[in-house]
């Protein structure tokens, strides 16, 4: 199971052009937590589009492209692109420039995205919400590929025979799907063959097994080879010395993001009792010591069989000294051991049974 780390960039806006330098001073720390990540030997970085003032991540390609210049061997993803509001051209351009630089290691997310900005931002109506994205990922698939490119939508200007470039590395670059709970959007993963990832941001993790199961059924009966698709989880994610320490640091940022973002979906006010009992053995926030973090990503393996792990990160309201320390702590100490544990599964495995680690 591949092992990285996402995150979207939680900044306290400053609303100043040209004296931001809180917003200078985190894209300065993502650079420096992606060097440690890959010096750790993590497996994923994944970086989220938003465009929000309590995010400074709008064009995740651009961030990858610098970290692909500092790093040898971590995978370089988005998580997501908001494909329903971008241009397909310029997306598969952006990623394939991506895939150049850092020799092959570049992928994409591609989602409908869990905010809505975009959309009047860039001239959509959200009343396409849907039909935006499935004609858009039939572009964007279209170009991975071929070269030339004949494609005709409702939504954007058709393509006559036009060639895209520049190509990447890679034969093709890898394209996920990124969902937070629609069962349709399992299905149409599944339908199309295509590696899925599901974030678990609310909910304990058994309640998203049904997703997992609904992509898997829905690639078999489509033609595909489900044992062999690639799903990833996403979860919410930090690390410490002790366990009590790990939720005293986490805590008052990530109750002030989700309260934040609870006032505007209309979400009950979360409380600290609340988020103890969803760092719990079988809750959503991977939140305690490296021990604690490995037995629950086993947990978590035992329910989904998954083959990637995504552990988000809150940046804003948590020292950077402190991220390091859950990063190192993260590569060093619970990779090897869920590695370990999962290749001894693997050994004791019948020849028979399905891999998925």
């Amino acid at each position: 199971m591949q092992l990285g780390i996402s995150s979207f960039g939680e900044v306290a806006p400053a609303h100043v052009a040209g004296s931001d330098h809180t917003a200078g001073k985190r894209m300065q720390e993502l650079l420096a937590l992606a060097r440690l990540a890959d010096e750790v030997g993590l497996d994923v970085l994944a970086l989220g589009e938003h465009h929000r003032p309590d995010f400074i991540i709008s064009a995740p390609e651009v961030i990858l492209a610098a970290v692909a210049a500092v790093t040898r061997r971590i995978r370089l993803s988005s998580a997501v692109t908001v494909l329903s509001s971008a241009d397909p051209v310029r997306v598969f351009q952006n990623f394939a420039t991506v895939d150049l630089i850092s020799g092959g290691r570049a992928e994409i997310i591609a989602g409908r995205g869990s905010f809505i900005e975009s959309y009047p931002l860039f001239g959509y109506d959200l009343n396409n919400y849907d039909e935006l994205f499935v004609e858009k990922l039939n572009l964007l698939l279209k170009i991975n590929g071929s070269e030339v490119v004949s494609w005709q939508g409702k939504h954007r200007p058709g393509i006559a025979a036009q060639g895209v470039y520049p190509r990447p590395a890679q034969p093709k670059l890898p394209v996920w799907i990124g969902i937070g709970g629609t069962p349709e959007s399992a299905v149409r993963a599944g339908k199309l063959g295509l590696p899925l990832t599901i974030a678990i941001l609310g909910g304990a993790p058994a309640r998203y097994v049904p997703f997992a199961e609904l992509y898997r059924e829905s690639a078999q009966q489509a033609g595909h080879d489900a044992g062999q698709l690639p799903l990833a989880l996403n979860c919410h994610f930090h690390l410490a010395d002790t366990s009590e320490q790990a939720a005293d640091e986490f805590f008052p940022p990530y109750s002030q993001l989700m309260n934040r973002i609870g006032r505007e979906r209309g979400w009950s006010p979360m409380d600290r009792r609340h988020f103890d009992f969803l760092r719990g053995p079988e809750g959503p926030l991977f939140v305690g010591t490296a021990q604690e973090i490995t037995e629950k990503l086993l947990y978590l393996h035992g329910l989904f069989n998954h083959t990637r792990f995504l552990a988000q990160l809150v940046l804003e309201g948590i020292s950077h000294q402190s991220v390091m320390h859950s990063i190192n702590l993260f590569g060093t100490q619970v990779a090897p051991a869920v590695r370990e544990a999962l290749a001894r599964q693997k050994e004791q495995r019948p020849a028979s049974s399905p891999t998925g680690a």
